[in-house]
């Protein structure tokens, strides 16, 4: 083939290509929609296992304290061992403890944070869909979750891990046991949806919703 006829196929791939790349969604498992988690502060960090261990018990004596509960005079005791070998072992506990608390907040506002990342991203994702307008078996709007019976037989997941779909194309269910993978843009930002339940209706905390292009039964 003569260069001059080669040379407009090839810019045609070059310009092709990254449009086709970006037009392939990004598939997630249900863990992709959760934060990574806080590591070891780094003066944890340096800490042995047996002194973490004796952290800990320090920290759950103190904790109950601060409720109000009555401390032992085992507990008492239990408390001033562990604070002995600690500081022996020139560990600040007072300084760690704090951290630890700090840490420990870090990972409790992190299980139900979002993932900013995902936000405008074209993604495919499997789940179980619970309707939320729907025509006969038509469904055109539905909460996402990540196992059967979320919600309904059992208590809703974390917002992270619920998404609320629209899709302009209304998907025939045949069942809500049913998976389903579903294709789209992922937005961030917390919502509420009523939810209607066997017993009433239910407001459920919501962290992504997306904009379906595809809704199809799941196959591996």
């Amino acid at each position: 083939m003569k260069l001059e006829k080669l040379l407009p196929a090839v810019l045609a791939a070059a310009l092709l290509g990254p449009v086709a790349m970006a037009d392939t969604p990004r598939q997630l498992a249900w863990a992709d929609l959760v934060p990574k988690a806080g590591t070891l502060d780094e003066a944890l960090a340096k800490l042995t296992r047996d002194q973490l261990a004796a952290l800990a018990e320090l920290a759950s004596v103190r904790d109950r304290q601060a409720r109000g509960e009555k401390l032992t005079a085992a507990d008492v005791a239990d408390e001033e061992a562990l604070s002995r070998k600690l500081d022996q072992a020139g560990v600040d506990v007072e300084d760690l403890l704090a951290r630890r608390r700090e840490l420990a907040a870090k990972r409790l506002a992190q299980k139900n944070a979002v993932d900013p990342a995902l936000n405008g991203k074209l993604v495919r994702i499997p789940g179980y869909l619970l309707p939320l307008e729907f025509s006969g078996k038509a469904v055109s709007e539905f909460l996402l979750v990540p196992w059967v019976g979320a919600c309904i037989y059992t208590p809703p997941p974390p917002p992270n891990q619920i998404v609320h779909v629209r899709t302009g194309k209304a998907f025939e269910m045949s069942s809500i046991f049913m998976p389903v993978w579903v294709t789209g843009q992922m937005s961030t930002g917390a919502t509420k949806k009523s939810l209607y339940l066997i017993d009433g209706t239910s407001d459920i905390d919501i962290g992504y919703s997306m904009q379906a292009t595809e809704v199809e039964p799941y196959k591996q």
